[in-house]
This record gives C-alpha cells, sequence and structure tokens, in this order.
C-alpha cells in the first residue's frame, strides 16, 4: 500500500477526487484500482508543519539578546513540529509507520519549497521507506492521473531539497545575527525596536529607501514650453518650440520672446517622418508578471493575487501558480486547440472566436522547451469553470490569464507613429507628434491603456503652408522620480541585477530572476508591511523612519546590496544543480555573518541620523500598546483631537462629525514633525523649519495657524507672508 503525502489539505482532497475513496480524520483512503491496486492513503501537511528551532534550542544562554553571545551558529540543524500544527504531524507519522504502508510518493508543491516541506516531515518522522515524487503541474484529473503514471524516482529531485535545506539553514543564520545585531546596536543610538533583518527583505528594502529619499532630496525647477496652434490649409493642429532638440526653456524670458515673434507669422510644414511600428501579442503569464498586471490594473497586492491564483488552481482551473517561466512544452501546447474550444462556448469569449491564427503550436515565441524550467507558463486548463460561480477576484484573475492566451492566438497590433517639424517664418521651429492605430490584432483582446497616448495629427505633408494662429507659454516644474506601486516592487525584486554595477553578478542575478523567488515575493512585501518598514497608502510604497534608520545603519554592507543575493542565488543553484557542496556554502555564510558582527560593531560609534527621521521614529512596543494614534494637540475646528493619519495630520472626529480639520505632514519639499504639529498647536507656531524650497528659491520660516482662516502661513522674522493654503 501506498501513501501519499500532499502540501495541503486542499491539495490532498484534490487528489483523492479521482478514485473511489472514503475520508477519515485526517487522511483519506483510497479504494483498490488500476493505478493503486492495493489502495492507498491520501494525507497532507498544513504548509509548514515544521520550523527550524529557537536560538536556545541549542544554547540555553542564546535566548538573551546580547551582542557577547554572538554569532549564534548551531553545529547541526534542526527541525521542530510547530504547536499549532501537531495534530496533523501525528497522523502522518502513524501513517508513515503503518505496516501496511510499503512506499512514500512525495506529492508536495513541484518547486523548491515543497521539496523542503515533505521531506522535513518525512526525517522527523524517521522514515526509512522507499520514496517516489509527484511532479505535475495543474491539479486536473488528467493531470493527476499521468503524474501518478510517470511518478519521479526520489533521486530525480533530492538536490532540489540539499538546495531548499541549505537556503533556509543560511538564512536562519543571517536573519538570527543579523536581526539581533542591528536591534542590539540602534538600541544604543535610542531606537528600541526590534530591527528584522534578512538576505532577501533587506536588499529589496535598501532599494525602496534609495527611492525614498530621492523623492524626498529632490528639488523641482521651474520650466517652459512655447506651444503653437497652427492652421495649415484649414486642418487645425499644435507644436512645441524645440531648439537643439530640447522643447524645454530655463527661462520665462526666453520663452515670452519666442511666443511673441511666432505669433500672427506665417507657418510652413517642413517635415513629415512617419514610421510604422509592430507589437507582438505579450508573453504568456509567470506569477511576477500576472503579479504586476493584476495590481496595475485591478491595485491587487502581490499577496491577494497568489492567494486567489492558488484557490483556482486548487480547484482545477489554472495550472500551477508558482511558476517562474512564460513558456510551454510542444505536449502543453497540443492541448490548447482543446482549451480553446471549451473557452469559445463561453458567452465572455466567444466574440474573439474564430481566432485569427488557429495554432501556435510552432511558434517559439510562446513554445520553447529550453525556456521552461520546473513549470511551464500560467495557464488555463482543459477544466473550464462555470465563470458564473467564481467569486469576483477568481472572475478577474481567471479572465486576465484565458485573454492572455487569446491574445496569443491574435496578430500584432500595428502602429503609425509621425513627427511633423513647423517651421514658423522660416526660423522658429516645433514638433508635432501624433499616433494611430493601423491595426488592432491582439489589442482586440487586451485593450491596453495608453495614458501618454499621442494625439491623432491631421495628414500633412511637406510644403504646405499656413499660420501661426495661437502662440501660449505653458510653466511647469520637474517632477520627482515616483513611487514605486506594489507591482513595481515585484518586477523590481525580479530584475534587481540592474542595480548592481559588476556585470557579472548582474548576468547572474538576472538568470537567477533577481530578490526572492517567484513563490516568495509577495511574501517579503508583506513581511516587509509587518514590520514596520513600508505604508502602502493607495497602492503606493512608502519607506518609514524605520526603515532608513535600519538602511543607513547597514550602509554599505554587503548585506543590504543584491550582490549578495547575486553570489548566493549562483552557489544554490549550483548545489541544486549538484555542482556545488552545502557544506561549504554554509562555511562561506558563517565568515560572512563573523565579518558583519566585526565591522557593524566597529562602525557603530560613527553612525549619524537626521533629526527628522529620529523624531518620525516610533519605537515597537509604542505601536503595540497605542491603538490609538497618540493625540498632537486640539483641534482648532471641533472638540476632537489632532492626529497623525499617516499622509496628513487630520481630526479625530472625522468619523462621528465629519470635521474635515486638517494639515499637510509635507509642504514645499519639508516634512513638518509630529514635535512641530504639537508646538503649532500648543503656541501656535513651530520652531524655525529650514530649507522649504519654491520654485527656484529655499528659505527658512516658521509656521503658524490663523485661526480664523484655519490656513499655514509662514513666519519670516516679525513679519507675516501668506502662502498656499496648506491645512483647512
Amino acid at each position: 500500500m501506498k501513501l501519499i503525502i500532499a502540501e495541503k489539505p486542499d491539495q490532498g482532497s484534490t487528489l483523492a477526487s479521482i478514485f473511489k475513496h472514503k475520508r477519515q480524520n485526517g487522511f483519506i483512503e483510497v479504494f483498490p484500482n488500476e493505478l493503486f491496486p492495493d489502495g492507498a492513503f491520501v494525507t497532507w501537511a498544513i504548509g509548514h508543519i515544521c520550523q527550524l528551532v529557537q536560538p536556545e534550542k541549542y544554547q540555553q544562554e542564546w535566548k538573551k539578546w546580547s551582542l557577547d553571545n554572538m554569532p549564534i551558529i548551531p553545529e547541526h540543524f534542526e527541525y521542530e513540529v510547530t504547536k499549532d500544527k501537531a495534530k496533523q504531524f501525528a497522523v502522518i507519522k502513524k501513517l508513515v509507520t503503518d505496516p501496511q504502508v510499503t512506499e512514500i510518493i512525495h506529492a508536495g508543491d513541484a518547486g523548491r519549497e515543497g521539496e523542503l516541506i515533505i521531506r522535513n516531515i518525512l526525517r522527523l518522522t524517521n522514515c526509512r521507506k522507499p520514496m517516489k515524487r509527484l511532479w505535475i503541474s495543474s491539479l486536473t484529473p488528467n493531470s493527476i492521473r499521468e503524474g501518478f503514471k510517470k511518478v519521479l524516482d526520489e533521486s530525480d529531485t533530492r538536490n532540489l531539497y540539499f538546495e531548499a535545506y541549505t537556503r533556509a539553514c543560511a538564512d536562519w543564520v543571517v536573519g538570527m545575527n543579523a536581526s539581533r545585531l542591528y536591534s542590539l546596536l540602534l538600541k544604543k543610538q535610542g531606537f528600541a525596536d526590534v530591527f528584522s533583518v534578512g538576505r532577501v527583505q533587506t536588499p529589496t528594502l535598501a532599494l525602496i529607501v534609495k527611492r525614498e529619499l530621492e523623492i524626498e532630496n529632490f528639488k523641482p525647477e521651474p520650466f517652459w514650453e512655447v506651444i503653437a496652434q497652427f492652421l495649415v490649409n484649414g486642418k487645425k493642429y499644435s507644436g512645441k518650440w524645440q531648439n537643439d532638440g530640447e522643447t524645454r526653456v530655463n527661462t520665462k524670458e526666453l520663452a515670452e520672446k519666442v511666443a511673441a515673434f511666432c505669433r500672427e507669422k506665417p507657418a510652413e510644414v517642413s517635415e513629415v517622418q512617419c514610421e510604422r511600428k509592430e507589437f507582438l501579442p505579450p508573453l504568456l503569464y509567470n506569477l511576477s508578471a500576472l503579479q504586476a498586471d493584476a495590481n496595475k490594473r485591478f491595485k491587487f497586492s502581490p499577496k491577494k493575487t497568489l492567494d486567489v491564483l492558488q484557490q483556482l488552481y486548487q480547484k482545477g482551473y489554472v495550472s500551477y501558480p508558482r511558476s517562474d517561466s512564460r513558456y510551454v512544452t510542444k505536449e502543453e501546447a497540443g492541448n490548447f486547440p482543446d482549451i480553446l474550444g471549451k473557452l469559445s462556448q463561453l458567452q465572455d469569449y466567444a466574440g474573439y472566436f474564430p481566432l485569427p491564427i488557429p495554432s501556435i503550436a510552432d511558434n517559439k515565441r510562446y513554445v520553447n522547451e529550453k525556456k521552461v524550467t520546473d513549470h511551464y507558463a500560467i495557464i488555463p486548463t482543459e477544466q473550464i469553470p462555470n465563470v458564473e460561480r467564481l467569486s469576483a477576484d477568481e472572475r478577474i484573475l481567471y479572465d486576465l490569464i484565458v485573454k492572455s492566451l487569446l491574445a496569443a492566438h491574435y496578430d500584432k497590433a500595428v502602429f503609425e507613429y509621425t513627427n511633423v517639424t513647423t517651421l514658423v517664418d522660416g526660423r522658429a521651429m516645433f514638433i508635432s507628434k501624433g499616433k494611430v492605430q493601423i491595426a488592432e490584432g491582439w489589442r482586440k483582446v487586451i485593450n491596453q491603456r495608453d495614458q501618454d497616448d499621442d494625439p491623432s495629427l491631421p495628414t500633412l505633408a511637406k510644403g504646405e503652408q499656413g499660420k501661426t494662429a495661437k502662440v501660449d507659454v505653458k510653466e511647469s516644474q520637474t517632477q520627482p522620480p515616483k513611487r514605486y506601486t506594489e507591482g513595481q516592487l515585484i518586477t523590481l525584486m525580479k530584475t534587481a541585477g540592474k542595480h548592481i554595477e559588476d556585470k557579472e553578478l548582474e548576468k547572474v542575478l538576472a538568470k537567477t530572476e533577481g530578490l526572492g523567488t517567484e513563490a516568495t515575493r509577495a511574501g517579503i512585501i508583506t513581511m516587509l508591511k509587518d514590520r514596520a518598514y513600508i505604508d502602502v497608502k493607495k497602492n503606493l510604497v512608502y519607506a518609514t523612519a524605520k526603515a532608513k534608520i535600519l538602511i543607513e545603519a547597514i550602509g554599505k554592507e554587503i548585506l543590504a546590496s543584491p550582490e549578495m543575493t547575486a553570489k548566493w542565488e549562483q552557489k544554490l543553484k549550483e548545489i541544486s544543480e549538484g555542482q556545488a557542496s552545502p557544506k561549504q556554502f554554509m562555511e562561506q555564510t558563517k565568515k560572512m555573518v563573523h565579518h558583519l558582527i566585526t565591522s557593524s560593531v566597529g562602525q557603530s560609534a560613527t553612525w549619524v541620523f537626521s533629526k527628522e527621521v529620529s523624531e518620525n521614529f516610533t519605537p515597537g512596543k509604542q505601536r503595540r500598546q497605542r491603538r490609538a494614534p497618540a493625540k498632537l494637540g486640539p483641534c482648532k475646528k471641533c472638540d476632537g483631537s489632532i492626529v497623525d493619519k499617516g499622509n496628513f495630520y487630520g481630526c479625530s472626529n472625522y468619523q462621528n462629525n465629519k470635521c474635515n480639520f486638517t494639515i499637510s505632514k509635507k509642504i514645499l519639499g519639508k516634512t513638518i514633525t509630529q514635535k512641530n504639529i504639537k508646538l503649532l498647536l500648543s503656541d501656535g507656531k513651530t520652531e524655525l523649519i529650514e530649507g522649504f524650497t519654491n520654485k527656484d528659491r529655499t528659505f527658512n520660516a516658521r509656521l503658524y495657524l490663523d485661526e480664523k482662516e484655519h490656513n499655514l502661513k509662514f513666519l519670516f522674522g516679525e513679519g507675516v507672508e501668506r502662502r498656499k493654503s496648506e491645512s483647512h
């Protein structure tokens, strides 16, 4: 009799569902059948049933957080069963040791983590029975049946387990030591909190903090553009004045001078350039691409996308969700006609049929065995759902996946881009750009939102003449870098190689798919939120004061850079391929931790943190104890209190009486600290704040509150100057 161990209860149920079976407590009994003549038991883990033990389990003195006790490096690593999952572990152990069971079928997720989860359970049960490996990419009845017919030998995936085990142990060593190290050193600097540090989360956080500082330190600069409206042979269009390829003018005087010169002057079309561009349909989805798209279009967090996708996978409607490939095999492509035939019967998709391209079986853009790793792209399976019964979120993701497959069977989209040069009075050059769709192609299926679309231009020919009907000067400011969205964070982690200077390491990181894996990136972002390193507001990512403090402290240490990840990933990949030694890798990790401790302890005396960051830091204990935000002072409109609401300061009574009194947190490039808000509300004015930036000048001033108008004003010495309203 065989024992099948799945990774999750739902997957266990799905694996058993294709056979006659009887549900028991914690497992399912499968009756004898063609594949299992003696019958089988199906049981399951509940994700990570086992975890690496805490430091004090190795040495009692390691329980105390002390620099004297570091580094914490066990001679041998031990796993234990987590308390809340002990009951299910007992069920598995009883089945493993059952004399009827002669062989184990490892049916964890077909990936690195799945390999680790089930093998760790078998290690803790002291299992010595032979093992086979079920390796499938979808949970449809056909895939399950074929998978059981073609189970792999235990040795086929053993190196993948060595890689996952080594990765877990190395991450434990780095996390335990670095988190304690920086928490203790930063506590001496007055920052009492747990500063969690990790091999993947910290380089990711460093990239987020880098962008945060770029935004904070950005000084906007004004520029002007001269925009003319032309009338040529009854055709109207507009253009921007261009000089040496640049449309921006640095002074208002010059812009006004150009505009004055051009008004009511003759205009002639001096050049017309047309270029056709063809756009192929997007590749099929892997997890990162789907997470980025779902976030961009529907504001789904990466974790939400993965969770919903997992539901669709467990119901058998889509293939394996954690895939890092955007290609399929010939065998899989052979199933497309059947899948598409069933999809054509659904009302939502009937309008896209017949497909312009009946088959993509020979199209290497999608069908490429060499680019399929452990799993192929995320695609709909032959098991088509009743879409009306899907949840709203499931329907959104299923629709994206279906349309990616449909679009692959459509022709390219074709656009014509036109650049028109217009000369005013034979001297001033204006440029006009336009875009026209020539062939819709795959965009019929996936409607792209082009926010920066160039307008359509009338048909113009070189030599046509007319006049300048109107000329305006438009004033603008340079804009700071944009904040990352959660979806862009996923892409940022995947392409982190672009942020390192060593070209060889950049190639390695590109090959190993950047920071983290398809399976772990969403979890890393969630972890950064939970540990108060980032705030996500309206899908935009903000680095907190805590994040800035940690990254400032780590400084140039390799721990905060993608370089270390590149080197680690290279070695771990070699372990999974049987070309490198786990023992040697752990020795290198231990050396790195020793260096980190010595180096950071020495450098900590030189750490300097800005006043602004220090004042905005909220210790973890205060965050946990304080259910309501701290009251900074009385509201000036009602009997409420002003509290920190994230992006701004506002009244605590908003929910009760809709009091809309607010104060901006950022004014002319400066963050207004809680300390200054307290002074503003109690004394009527802040302390002197340095570095306000308004257009082309920087100035220092106090802020004071005009209580009649509920407006903030600047106080220069004894004089008062009214500025833009920043509170109401």
